[in-house]
């Protein structure tokens, strides 16, 4: 198999067992890898009364065919299962090194199911696994996990992907951490590693990837370079990383303030990406063979840290105007400390505002709390992200997610959620595509499925593909179909996987995924790929239970703000459904996938269980 190494790890930790399995070559054609490979696999082995928290529910590591080639950007993996936080299809990706280093080490995935009955890690090196004893890891912060391990195993160069205490203690919105500060934190992939009882997974390797055409690839490697250097919005992530978007983001009114009621805030600007690259940026990261470089290395010295990761867009947002705290220097330190315990910031940030709102609202007494709980306080948000990860007092409550939270104090129109996923830091009446995004994303509020922001303010559309920028407060059918075209991109990148900040273009696209696999993959194929993946995914959470009364936005998204970029507006949603319905193939009453419409079922599709 060209473009793959040809074989999964499959790990039975209630066995203590560890075998390979090759890697089915019919899957991967019409899944690709990533999210949309993990999703086939994970369709076989759960149903709709399997635990997420059990030891039945199959946590699967997956990366795709351009991942450790010479394609720019291509170094991220997926983790997915179903998540702790949702009940329902889960996911999350993390670039930095670790996904290339397991396909040097002899493979494309991990399918990892049971419990083990003490902690344990696994390594992998030159394609030799080994299940290890955890017991002197097991309390240890994400970073110095990850230094633990490499002296343990030997190998300095080794990449480490482990859980912090959130993890260990299941936090809900737990995440997994490599390559010290990289993050794949969304939707309790932590949690789901934790209830396993694995800290962590190290791997190292040499192994080559086998590739059609290395010359062509290669070719592609220079042109999409030379692209990046041009793309102006590449440009600026490398200037400022995603922080950089904060004063844009402020003016669109995209950056969510006072837990998503407030369109202006004075404040805001104190937390702008420039402003930290000028007074607390260290130095740039950049991910496996990226000329783009968005990560960043700060300090907040005021906190005896002369080095710490990030952060970026999301965090300055969920960590800092959300809860109106503009004290730059002390949400950096507050994502460094969701770093160490192995949490994702924009779920936990806005449980947080989601208590300060409940608090001020009387609806979260201090006999509940145990302390006052007040917007604008920093110093609170630093002791309540460590009673999350430790899951004591109010941090307990917190630790199981906003919808979980507003339930427990009598209000649920008040957790800014989607399918009990909490909202990230852009506001889809700020750009009403990804209204419709939120509500089909599959696996809860998220602005990776299908990022129409970027899309309406010309940041690499797909213009080929029928992705065409617009205006940003249009709600209508044909505004749907370009959400959903989008999204069917988004699941394309996040199978292949690529950085979403890589936009090259389709045609180049197209020529990497070719160069690499054989496949001669047509222009037309390339919307296929992302639509059959949503399909996918899209019955598996139906069998979960979601239904297409589940496709909506939270109660404070519908409200219109009287000021800032969004003001009076809100985007009307089933308008925006019925177009993304039309182009998905899906039935607009059910919201099930239509069989031999627009998508249909691919080779693979018909094993018993899916």
């Amino acid at each position: 198999m060209h473009g793959y190494m040809g074989r999964l790890l499959r790990v039975d930790l209630s066995a203590g067992e560890l075998w390979d399995e090759p890697l089915d070559e019919d899957d991967a054609r019409a899944f690709v890898g990533g999210s949309g490979l993990a999703a086939r696999y994970l369709a076989d082995l759960v149903d709709g009364e399997t635990d997420p928290m059990g030891p039945d529910n199959p946590l699967v590591f997956m990366t795709g065919p351009l991942v450790g080639t010479a394609m720019p950007s291509a170094g991220r993996y997926s983790v997915c299962t179903l998540s702790p936080l949702s009940g329902i299809w889960g996911e999350s990706n993390s670039g930095g090194f670790w996904g290339p280093e397991l396909r040097f080490a002899g493979y494309d995935g991990l399918i990892i199911t049971g419990r083990a009955e003490a902690p344990v890690w696994l390594s992998i090196v030159e394609g030799r696994p080994e299940l290890r004893e955890a017991g002197d890891l097991w309390g240890l912060d994400a970073y110095a996990a990850q230094e633990r391990v490499r002296e343990l195993l030997g190998e300095p160069k080794a990449r480490v992907a482990c859980i912090g205490p959130a993890g260990e203690r299941l936090v809900r919105m737990a995440a997994v951490v490599n390559d010290h500060g990289r993050v794949a934190g969304r939707t309790g992939m932590g949690a789901v590693m934790g209830s396993k009882r694995l800290k962590a997974i190290a791997v190292r390797g040499s192994m080559p990837v086998p590739l059609a055409d290395p010359e062509s690839l290669a070719d592609v490697a220079r042109r999409v370079i030379a692209v990046s250097k041009e793309d102006m919005a590449a440009m600026s992530l490398k200037l400022a990383g995603t922080a950089g978007y904060l004063d844009l983001a402020l003016m669109y009114g995209d950056l969510p303030i006072r837990y998503y009621q407030q369109g202006e805030w004075e404040g805001a600007s104190n937390l702008s990406g420039v402003l930290m690259e000028e007074r607390y940026g260290v130095r740039k990261r950049a991910c496996y063979r990226c000329p783009i470089a968005c990560g960043r290395e700060t300090r907040a010295p005021g906190y005896g840290l002369e080095r710490v990761d990030g952060p970026e867009y999301e965090t300055l947002g969920a960590l800092g105007s959300l809860l109106m705290i503009d004290d730059l220097e002390a949400v950096i330190y507050a994502g460094h400390l969701c770093n160490r315990y192995g949490m994702d910031t924009i779920s936990l940030g806005s449980t947080i505002a989601l208590a300060c709102e409940l608090f001020e609202r009387g609806l979260l007494g201090r006999q509940d709390a145990g302390l006052d709980l007040r917007y604008g306080d920093a110093a609170l948000l630093h002791l309540l992200i460590e009673l999350t990860a430790r899951r004591e007092g109010l941090g307990d409550l917190l630790a199981d997610g906003a919808a979980a939270l507003a339930e427990r104090f009598g209000a649920p129109e008040l957790a800014v959620t989607v399918n009990r996923v909490e909202v990230p830091m852009h506001d889809p009446r700020a750009f009403s595509g990804m209204a419709a995004v939120y509500a089909l994303s599959p696996r809860g509020a998220c602005h990776m499925q299908g990022d129409m922001y970027g899309v309406d303010t010309g940041q690499g559309p797909a213009v080929e593909l029928g992705i065409l920028p617009g205006d940003r407060f249009e709600a209508s059918v044909e505004k749907g179909r370009i959400a959903a075209r989008q999204m069917a991109w988004c699941s394309l990148y996040n199978a292949l996987t690529l950085c979403m900040f890589q936009k090259p273009g389709p045609e180049l696209v197209r020529a990497a995924l070719n160069a690499a696999t054989g496949w001669d993959v047509p222009a037309e194929e390339l919307l296929a790929f992302g639509k059959r993946i949503l399909a996918l995914k899209r019955r598996l959470n139906l069998r979960r239970g979601l239904s297409r009364e589940d496709d909506r936005l939270p109660e404070l998204l519908q409200r219109p703000l009287p000021d800032g970029g969004t003001e009076g507006f809100v985007p009307d949603l089933e308008a925006l459904l019925a177009g993304a319905y039309e182009e998905l193939g899906w039935e607009s009453e059910t919201g099930m996938p239509v069989e031999g419409g627009p998508n249909p079922s691919a080779p693979g599709t018909a094993r018993p269980g899916t």
